[in-house]
């Protein structure tokens, strides 16, 4: 038998008004965990948190917690999954906050920031896989990216398998569609917009590439791999 952890410990800083909504969420994890409380009482207790709280975290029909339940791993059995401490105010408008836990919830922490933290945006954080027995395969990590809009998570896992492929095959991180223009130069192919700037390409998987339906253009497109990150 062995004990398994997702550990991770960071910090960012937020707006005073954010730090406030931050302030609350232990004690909202603690009012949905409670099965006690009569429905009158959890409406009371959800608008004692305050209108920051209610915006980031609105009604879910006739529960004013729905909102706050929704980010939750388990809402029928509601936990934070990690510690949340709040610093007092620097003096210029800003505060930081200090996430952790030994066993943590990674998927919440990242929709809690997103909904929270907006001023704070794109952020993103590590963790890491521990095991209290040296087992092969029990360690690693990963991290998370967040975003406005949406999230991008990784793990050890992934990037060490892609940087070992790099050495057997074309391709690994992906291939690029490109295009010669008269006056612009190469121009690489984006879903939304068309061909523009390498910075915008949709970057294709070997697979999404074999699959995608070359448009036409006045040279004719050509797959480009793409190179592996700078290290």
């Amino acid at each position: 038998m062995a004990n398994h952890f997702t550990k991770a410990s960071f910090t960012f800083a937020v707006t005073d008004a954010e730090a406030e909504i931050f302030r609350h969420v232990g004690e909202a994890a603690e009012i949905v965990g409670d099965s006690r409380l009569a429905p009158d009482q959890r409406a009371a207790a959800y608008a004692d948190l305050g209108a920051g709280f209610a915006a980031c975290f609105p009604p879910i029909d006739s529960d004013p917690f729905g909102g706050f339940l929704a980010i939750l791993s388990d809402p029928d059995y509601p936990r934070l999954g990690f510690s949340v401490q709040v610093d007092p105010s620097d003096g210029t408008g800003r505060c930081k906050v200090w996430l952790h836990g030994d066993q943590f919830d990674v998927e919440t922490a990242a929709q809690l920031i997103q909904k929270v933290a907006k001023s704070a945006l794109p952020a993103g954080f590590e963790y890491c896989l521990d095991c209290d027995r040296l087992r092969p395969g029990e360690f690693g990590g990963g991290y998370v990216v967040i975003r406005e809009d949406r999230f991008e998570f990784a793990s050890s896992a992934q990037l060490l398998e892609r940087a070992l492929s790099r050495e057997h095959r074309e391709g690994a991180d992906g291939y690029v569609l490109t295009t010669r223009d008269a006056e612009e130069g190469l121009l690489f192919w984006n879903n939304d917009t068309g061909f523009g700037e390498l910075s915008t390409a949709t970057v294709f998987s070997e697979a999404e590439a074999g699959r995608f339906d070359v448009p036409i253009a006045h040279d004719q497109p050509e797959w480009l791999a793409m190179p592996a990150p700078i290290s």
